[in-house]
């Protein structure tokens, strides 16, 4: 696969330009824990009694969050190694406390959606095609108690996610990151050898793992349209998370480092690389996916279920594996899209 190289005559190559990115998003950190507070803050993201203006505040912190944790990564040699290495996993904490409620949310809403579908005229995908009749009417009298399941064990972790963000924004361990952003936004602590640095092989460098890691990705099974490999472990009594994910994940992870790479050299104001936007869409479906099918699956596992219920959960786990194939798929024609046009 031929490499994406980040052109060697754009972009700045002074500290002060990864100094002047961290400042401003260090800004938008404040500026969002500042309207967090002044509309209540009583919802890290969405749940019942937070308004528009507090859920917005939240996915901006969220978002400042990463953005800073990712780019104090791809350049550290160009920063103070004690500040960086205790700031990054505080960021980190944040940013996936905060993200944990929506979460729950949005995996509920796409698991009842697909119940929903499978139990209406939609083909059912873990059956075959033959007595459609009796098939659908085993999945709806399945489904309805399959989504109540769910909805209670989501909810449930939803509540628990919305407290521990409560705890988590009013905790001194928040407000030591706050204090950390505060001084980030006036100062950043670079290393001596900063202010002559060059950014480019920093950021060359996060491509370079992103493009590694994407070769060692099975992209002929992912042009498939039926991966048997990926759906035999099915309903196994390990809980453990499907062996072929992680990779894709970590994927997703590199990916949104070299977007975060490329924000520094170029501007965030700069064109979007649809090529990239793409690919990253079709990951964030991918880790939604087996995510949903994971719960389905635990779901599945509830002690004294009935037999309608765990068929209908059966079904939806299928459902959602096949969505992460399609996921894989979609990826994979993003990424080459270019890759083939110019080889």
């Amino acid at each position: 696969m031929a490499k994406q190289h980040l052109d060697p005559a754009a972009g700045p190559v002074a500290g002060e330009t990864l100094e002047a990115y961290l400042q401003a998003q260090a800004t938008e950190f404040l500026r969002a824990l500042r309207q967090h507070r002044e509309t209540g803050g009583t919802s890290s993201n969405g749940g019942g009694n937070g308004t528009e203006e507090t859920v917005d505040a939240a996915r901006a912190l969220r978002r400042s969050a990463r953005r800073i944790s990712g780019t104090l990564h791809t350049f550290r040699p160009l920063l103070d190694t004690d500040w960086s290495e205790g700031m990054r996993p505080e960021l980190a904490w944040l940013s996936g406390t905060l993200a944990r409620e929506h979460a729950y949310a949005a995996r509920l809403e796409r698991l009842l959606g697909a119940l929903n579908r499978l139990s209406g005229c939609s083909p059912i995908p873990a059956q075959a095609a033959s007595e459609p009749r009796q098939e659908k009417s085993t999945l709806t009298v399945g489904a309805a108690k399959a989504g109540a399941l769910l909805e209670r064990q989501m909810t449930l972790a939803r509540t628990r996610a919305h407290s521990a963000a409560l705890q988590a924004l009013g905790s001194s361990r928040f407000h030591a990151v706050a204090d950390s952003v505060a001084v980030l936004a006036s100062e950043v602590p670079l290393s001596p050898s900063a202010t002559s640095a060059d950014l480019k092989p920093l950021a060359a460098a996060a491509e370079g793992r992103l493009t590694d890691a994407i070769t060692g990705l099975p992209l002929v099974s992912a042009g498939n349209p039926y991966n048997a490999e990926a759906l035999v472990h099915g309903l196994s009594a390990d809980p453990a998370p499907h062996p072929q994910d992680a990779p894709w994940h970590q994927v997703r992870l590199l990916l949104r480092l070299h977007r975060y790479a490329r924000e520094v050299m170029y501007g965030t104001e700069s064109p979007v690389d649809v090529r990239l936007l793409n690919a990253g869409q079709a990951l964030d479906r991918h880790r939604d996916a087996a995510e949903a099918a994971t719960a389905a699956a635990s779901a599945a596992r509830t002690p004294r279920i009935a037999p309608a219920t765990a068929y209908a959960l059966g079904v939806l786990h299928a459902d959602q594996r096949h969505e992460v194939e399609a996921a894989r798929f979609a990826f994979r024609q993003a990424w080459l899209k270019e890759t083939v046009g110019t080889s």
